[in-house]
Order: structure tokens, then C-alpha cells, then sequence
């Protein structure tokens, strides 16, 4: 049977563009965030989901609990799905980052990089893609929301199409977006980035 998952990027927060949040506290969804995942929650109300899945982090926890409420699922937490843990970098402003050598060489070479005392993007690739192995191999579910954090969902992609972690920046995954693979015995990528207006 043919897995539909859903990878769906938190909507807005008061730290996006800002800091480096992570894993770390950070601000709960903004007005505009919370105005988009609803618009994304009434989009995703005539579809089917046999189970609503996110991340640990709370923009995610609050993103998720606005798809799953039309459908009446509850939601399930689960580590594959966390933020990249960016180790020393985690709470730290962007504009500060800047002045990180680093941090440079973490965004031009991501399949080798790691963040100090943080993970690797393949770790990331890893776990992501074992979750959404394990959930089309179990036979059980026709479609799932998941929802996580834009470069985790980048390295998902990255996987599907066998290209190499160093170009995850070359396409756009943005707050409240839904990118779609269909498994069905191998993963394909069949929509990237849809945004609802």
C-alpha cells in the first residue's frame, strides 16, 4: 500500500530570522504564524490522515495541534522528527553567527559539517529517513502529517532525490509549507513547498 507523508514546516515564531532557536526555549508562534497554520489546517481538513506526528519542539507542538483538531487524531511526539540540535550555537543571533567563520563553513559544506557539540546533518538525514521507512513499511498507514523544521525536511528531500547534503539551501522550505513523498516500495518527492495563500 502507498504511504502519503506529509512533511510540514512550524509556521511562523517570534525568533525566525533572528535566532538560532534549535532545540533550545524560544517564542510561540506569532499571530501571522498562528493565522497560517489555520489557513494550512482548513487546507488539510478534507484529507485523510490515519496519524498527525511532530517534533518535541513547542512551534511545532502548536503547528501540529491546529492540523490534527478538524481531523479529532491526537498528537504524536517523535524524536526523528526534532529540530537539528546546533550544539553551542543553539539561542544565538543570527547577525552574531555571521562573524563565525564556522558557521560559514556549516552552510557551504553540510555533508561533512557539524555544528560545535551539536549533530551532523547526516545524523539528521538518518533519522529522518529511517522514520519515514519505518512508518511506509508498516503496512498500517495510508497518509501522515508530520510536521518538523525546514532543514530537516531539506535533508529529507535531499535523500529522496540522492542529492548531496551541500545543497540543501538550493530550494526553499518555508513556515506552514507541505512537502509531499509517496512511498510505495521507494520514495518520490511529488510536491515541494506548497504554500497556502
Amino acid at each position: 500500500m502507498a504511504c502519503d507523508i506529509l512533511l510540514i514546516r512550524h509556521a511562523r515564531h517570534a525568533d525566525l530570522g533572528v535566532v538560532l532557536s534549535g532545540r533550545g526555549a524560544c517564542a510561540g508562534l506569532v499571530d501571522e504564524g498562528r493565522a497560517d497554520a489555520d489557513r494550512l489546517a482548513d487546507r488539510l481538513a478534507g484529507r485523510s490522515f490515519d496519524r498527525v506526528e511532530t517534533s518535541p519542539v513547542g512551534r511545532a507542538q502548536e503547528t501540529a495541534a491546529r492540523i490534527a483538531a478538524p481531523h479529532q487524531l491526537p498528537v504524536q511526539t517523535v524524536d526523528a522528527l526534532d529540530e537539528i540540535d546546533f550544539g553551542d550555537w543553539t539561542g544565538r543571533r543570527f547577525d552574531e553567527l555571521s562573524a563565525d567563520p564556522a558557521w560559514h563553513e556549516w552552510n557551504r559544506a553540510r555533508a561533512e559539517g557539524a555544528s560545535p557539540g551539536g549533530e551532523t546533518m547526516r545524523r539528521v538525514q538518518a533519522r529522518v529517513l529511517d522514520h519515514i521507512e519505518r512508518v511506509a513499511r508498516s503496512g498500517a498507514i495510508g497518509s501522515v502529517a508530520m510536521v518538523t523544521h525546514g532543514d530537516v525536511i531539506r535533508a529529507a528531500v535531499a535523500g529522496v532525490l540522492g542529492l548531496s547534503l551541500d545543497h540543501i539551501h538550493r530550494y526553499a522550505v518555508d513556515p506552514a509549507s507541505v512537502t509531499h513523498i509517496r512511498h510505495d516500495g521507494s520514495p518520490v518527492l511529488i510536491t515541494l513547498n506548497e504554500v497556502t495563500a
